[in-house]
């Protein structure tokens, strides 16, 4: 049994065998990988009561990110059922998501201050 905190409760959920990578919710647009995978490999991802198969085309180190939906330049990337950043470039689907093509949104002062709130 896998156990999230989310929003200051547990959630728990099955892990079921085969996968290599979970999907926390069905909104988001990224997976997350349960260990090392290489470039080529072919992952089995968890989606919800779905297996679905998603064909990697770079390395994706154990915990990092896996697209599993396009994503255009500029566009919102999800995770955990929430916003956590903005691509970058544009993304597609088995690419590594991370901080090379995904801007993080929140808690950035810097934009704030561009934007007269801060």
């Amino acid at each position: 049994m896998l156990r999230i905190l989310l929003r200051g409760e547990f959630m728990a959920g099955d892990i079921h065998a085969g996968a290599d990578a979970l999907v926390v919710d069905i909104r988001d647009h990224v997976a997350t990988a349960l260990r090392d995978l290489a470039e080529g490999d072919t992952a089995s991802i968890r989606l919800g009561e779905e297996l679905i198969s998603v064909k990697l085309l770079q390395k994706i180190t154990f915990g990092h990110k896996i697209a599993i939906a396009p994503m255009a330049q500029g566009s919102e990337v999800r995770k955990y059922g929430e916003v956590i950043g903005r691509a970058t470039e544009a993304i597609d689907v088995g690419m590594h998501v991370h901080v090379h093509n995904v801007e993080g949104i929140r808690g950035r002062g810097d934009q704030a201050d561009r934007e007269g709130q801060g």
